[in-house]
């Protein structure tokens, strides 16, 4: 029975080069010259940390322009508010997020039932698999999905015969 999964993952190694693009990009700057500022990779999650709130905008927008230059859809990208200390030293966190949620999941079997299409639909765990009896309804699923704004970045993998 031909069947695809629907997930919703980011490469890790564009994230890498992203930020250490970022990084490079600091170390050139004038208007960092002299200052403490970083851009720290750790898992699913870049942590910026600035002199001040100004500096953390700038560091923020180099980290997402690029992402954004790399391919990195900017739906999986979710930025958390930054903290100020009362000194002035800003920090900012920009998570990652990897997986389908379990909300977006029901969203997206949600759409593919109500478009009552000839499928099959199973959430597994942080994907979901669609099943069919021909390849050609799989392929209208996947025109449907991706014509619908959904709020996660979504892609197709495992396409079987």
């Amino acid at each position: 029975m031909p069947s695809f999964d629907i997930v919703s993952k980011v490469n890790s190694m564009e994230i890498e080069n992203a930020v250490n693009q970022a990084r490079k990009e600091l170390a050139t700057r004038f208007d960092f010259k002299g200052s403490k500022a970083e851009i720290v990779l750790e898992q699913n999650e870049i942590k910026l940390s600035a002199e001040d709130q100004f500096k953390l905008r700038a560091l923020e927008e180099m980290v997402i322009s690029r992402l954004a230059r790399r391919g990195v859809n900017l739906k999986s990208v979710e930025k958390l508010s930054p903290d100020v200390s009362p000194l002035g030293h800003a920090r900012q966190v920009i998570r990652i997020k990897q997986g389908l949620e379990a909300t977006a999941a029901k969203q997206i079997t949600g759409f593919i039932r109500d478009g009552k299409f000839k499928v099959t639909t199973q959430i597994q765990g942080d994907e979901v698999r669609v099943n069919g009896k021909s390849r050609d309804e799989l392929q209208a699923v996947i025109a449907a999905v991706r014509a619908k704004d959904f709020p996660v970045a979504v892609q197709f993998v495992n396409f079987r015969d």
